[in-house]
């Protein structure tokens, strides 16, 4: 792999990973309700999500798991119900208890963590162009272990860049609203989740 075709993977993948996904408007959430330092457990639940798909694209697993349409459809369905869940729990949330010093409902760094991870991992959509795109920019003809922990080591800066921009957005603007302004940012995240489990839950493979 030669360093052009991983400057030409970065700003591929930076187009993609700047569009807000899933990660992305938890980052924000957490950034906002519990601060960015917090909100870092969530980032390194997704950017671990994302290294363990990179794994199995590189494992060959990638393709069989694309393939099968049990792993597809159970994939789809966790990820959708878990979106719509957090999003739920999102609309339900109480913006005076958010602002509190110390909220009774505060996650831990543990939870915030795995909630990321989840959301990441139970991403059908993400599998399916991680095995589609990433092998575009694998030379079959040069050893693959270093080339895909090279993509991976750029996806993992693109998605924490990212993740911290939209958590520090989050936490600027909790400093910067009243109690209404942060529940209608509240309701805009939810909000948000649940048509992103909507649209998944809709998702055809075709569509890929």
């Amino acid at each position: 792999m030669t360093l052009a075709t991983l400057l030409l993977f970065a700003l591929a993948s930076g187009i993609t990973i700047a569009t807000p996904g899933p990660t992305v408007l938890l980052a924000m959430s957490n950034g906002s309700r519990h601060g960015v330092r917090a909100a870092a457990w969530g980032m390194a639940g997704a950017v671990l999500a994302d290294m363990i798909l990179v794994a199995i694209v590189a494992s060959g697993l990638g393709v069989l798991l694309a393939a099968s349409e049990v792993a597809f459809q159970a994939l789809k369905w966790a990820g959708a119900a878990y979106l719509a869940y957090l999003g739920w729990r999102l609309l339900r949330t109480d913006a005076p208890a958010v602002l509190a010093a110390e909220p009774p409902d505060a996650p831990g760094a543990r939870q915030l963590f795995l909630r990321s991870f989840l959301v990441a991992i139970t991403n059908p959509k993400a599998l399916l162009f991680m095995s589609a795109f990433l092998p575009q920019f694998i030379d079959p003809a040069a050893p693959l272990l270093p080339q895909y922990l090279a993509l991976a080591a750029v996806l993992a800066v693109l998605n924490l860049a990212a993740m911290l921009a939209y958590a520090l957005l989050g936490a600027r603007l909790m400093r910067a609203l009243k109690h209404g302004g942060l529940r209608w940012l509240n309701r805009l995240c939810g909000g948000a989740l649940i048509a992103m489990a909507a649209t998944l839950a809709l998702y055809r493979r075709g569509g890929a």
